[in-house]
């Protein structure tokens, strides 16, 4: 049972390695966009990869930070900054927001279903959990797109963004009733989110608009 339950853990931890570095990716990716400086660049990057963890430790009194306890996150999150400045600019890479959805909607199926897994195993009600895990997968592109000068994705982008998290959450919270493996409903809850927000921005899916 421990050796499940480290299994489980490992795999957690796993999960925020690479919802960070996903979100760091769509942040360089947005700021290279923008034409920011070095400085910008990796300002943009940990925002968007820490701005949604940070959050949820805050509301959930976690204590110490993720990437406070896990240090290397930060220093990894610099060493990409670094090899991607010098990918972009030798090979004169053109950055298209199209490039920017990729990573945007895996960081946003990790980090849900790691917030929604977070929440869950402090006690937390279902409904509770799920808008845990939405804030936790989007509030790292709110500060990315604010400080890029743009309207938050999540506002204004008509194809389902948020509405794809808490899909994805609400599947996790169903299966961590079942008593299924947590690894189980971590994975469904990625794939789910992550696959429905790709599947509606390759079928141009759109949520109702206002009428001028």
């Amino acid at each position: 049972m421990l050796e499940i339950q480290s299994w489980g853990e490992t795999l957690r931890l796993l999960v925020e390695l690479a919802g960070t570095a996903a979100f760091a990716l769509s942040g360089l990716l947005e700021a290279a966009r923008k034409r920011l400086d070095a400085v910008g660049v990796c300002v943009v990057a940990f925002l968007a990869a820490f701005g949604g963890g940070t959050l949820r430790d805050l509301l959930l009194d976690r204590r110490p930070f993720f990437w406070v306890e896990h240090v290397e996150l930060l220093w990894g999150v610099l060493v990409l900054c670094g090899l991607a400045m010098l990918f972009l600019r030798q090979r004169h890479f053109e950055v298209t927001e199209k490039a920017i959805q990729w990573p945007d909607a895996l960081g946003l199926g990790l980090f849900t279903a790691s917030g929604v897994h977070l929440a869950l195993s402090d006690g937390m009600p279902a409904l509770v959990a799920v808008l845990m895990g939405v804030t936790t997968g989007v509030f790292g592109g709110v500060l990315r797109d604010m400080v890029c000068n743009e309207v938050p994705t999540v506002f204004h982008d008509h194809r389902p963004y948020a509405v794809c998290a808490f899909a994805g959450g609400w599947l996790y919270a169903g299966l961590w009733q079942l008593d299924l493996p947590g690894w189980m409903a971590l994975l469904a809850c990625l794939a789910a989110t992550a696959g429905l927000r790709l599947l509606a921005l390759w079928r141009n899916w759109q949520l109702p608009a206002w009428r001028v």
